[in-house]
């Protein structure tokens, strides 16, 4: 081992990082015992750290016996113990969770912090809370203030002709599903999903007690050959950006699945969570701008703008939309008013279109960013899946490894990334795939966790 790379945390010293970098790779047998570590100057040329720094990190390792150092020879990793070895077997997992720090998160569901208009959402915010609305509760399908704007977003980004009075704002896709299942269920016993597809919609579904049928989806999109062979009304599709894989359905299938929905007298149940982010190519029509009757549309602010500010929406046709309101009429309603007013104000001001122009743009140039890095450092030992919208992609790893043994690789480099196992339903794809998201990381962080990623999977 000449080298070493690794990203460093703002909040802790460098020597500590670089100290509990070693001691975790030593616990975990990836530096072998009797292995020569860096010199003190390789290190510091590596990490592009003074020396003085490295020489503190392997003054801590010689006082607690992790390294000795040898005259002349260098520094050598020794033997922990059989009880520190027993024990990191037993707890591996928790081990590395805890002590290893997490220097790279590729987490999907996250946003750019950097271009957040965090100004522009403060003056609004701070002038809705002077309005006297702001000291009431909130209406309990919304802010009819809110659900017009969305009206006239929806029409005018995603072609979605509908009204203020079939919206209904929530708190978030599964608090939404699982109103609307309580009323769906009423009619319908079970619900097609995807699969692979959306573990939160499912986990919806199956609370509702609805039974569940899979529909094939692959990288190149559903297979629709096996929708008539299945027994169920009600389907639920993500067709402008597949979770996980990303693919936006045709004009031809979404066609196919409306005349499907027609002739069964069903309903399309249409998350259309991440439309905004298409790089290649401007977004599909929704399914509810061809055919509202038969389609119950779902979007979100949550994954485009900011997580925590839990607004969702559904429109709703007229037969649903009755029953929805009469039943849930005397709920308070789930999501913030204040956010929900703020949001409104945001919209009408053209801050929400500016934004997502903005974004776009950033978050192409991220993704770009990252799918460089990945070819440069794995190049044929890797394949790149969804590049073409979304806040995160997919990764096939070509290695003899299976997904939670390179996530648990990646965790000893403090690089912590996520499956996408969770995703399939009684299957798996024939090598791991991991899932990436780049939203939130600057150009620096996704350069070092490529590179992290590297040393992880293939040294």
């Amino acid at each position: 081992m000449k080298s070493m790379i690794f990203a460093f945390k703002s909040d802790t010293p460098k020597y500590k990082q670089i100290y509990e970098q070693f001691k975790a790779l030593i616990e975990h047998g990836n530096i072998k015992v009797n292995e020569q570590l860096p010199s003190i100057r390789e290190l510091a040329n590596s990490l592009q750290v003074s020396r003085n720094t490295t020489l503190m990190a392997y003054d801590l390792l010689l006082a607690e016996g992790y390294i000795r150092g040898e005259s002349r020879k260098g520094y050598f990793a020794n033997e922990v113990g059989p009880l520190l070895r027993q024990e990191n077997a037993e707890v591996q997992a928790d081990k590395t969770e805890t002590s290893q720090p997490i220097l790279i998160d590729f987490r999907a569901g996250a946003v750019d912090q950097k271009h957040f208009p965090l100004k522009t959402w403060r003056k609004l915010y701070n002038q809705v809370l002077s309005l006297e609305k702001s000291y009431l509760y909130s209406e309990p399908f919304g802010e009819m203030s809110l659900r017009e704007q969305i009206a006239t977003y929806l029409l005018e980004s995603r072609g979605v002709k509908t009204d203020a009075n079939s919206i209904i704002i929530g708190s978030g896709t599964q608090q939404m599903l699982i109103y609307l299942c309580h009323i769906l269920k009423e009619e319908f016993h079970g619900i097609v999903v995807e699969n692979p597809g959306y573990e939160g919609a499912r986990e919806a579904f199956q609370f509702q007690g609805l039974h569940l049928e899979t529909l094939p989806v692959y990288e190149s999109g559903a297979d629709f050959s096996q929708l008539n062979a299945l027994k169920e009304k009600l389907i639920y599709v993500t067709p402008s950006h597949h979770s996980p894989y990303g693919v936006s359905m045709t004009i031809q299938h979404r066609q196919t699945l409306i005349n499907w929905a027609n002739n069964r007298e069903g309903y399309i149940i249409e998350d259309d969570y991440d439309s905004e982010f298409r790089y290649t190519q401007q977004p599909f029509p929704a399914l509810a701008s061809i055919q509202s009757e038969r389609v119950i549309y779902l979007g979100n602010f949550s994954k485009s703008f900011l997580p925590g500010i839990r607004i969702s929406y559904m429109v709703l046709p007229q037969p649903i939309l009755s029953k929805y309101k009469k039943r849930f009429l005397h709920f308070e309603n789930t999501a913030s008013l204040l956010n929900q007013l703020t949001m409104s104000e945001f919209i009408k001001a053209g801050e929400w279109t500016r934004h997502i122009k903005r974004m776009r743009i950033v978050y192409k140039r991220k993704m770009q960013h990252l799918i460089s890095n990945l070819k440069q450092q794995f190049g044929d030992h890797v394949t790149i899946i969804g590049e073409q919208s979304g806040l995160y992609i997919l990764v096939r790893v070509h290695l003899n490894c299976p997904e939670e043994k390179l996530i648990q690789l990646a965790l000893q480099y403090g690089v912590k990334v996520y499956p996408t196992s969770i995703h399939f339903v009684n299957t798996m794809p024939d090598k791991p795939i991991i899932k990436l998201g780049f939203a939130h990381l600057n150009f620096d962080e996704i350069t070092s966790g490529s590179q992290l990623l590297k040393s992880a999977w293939l040294n």
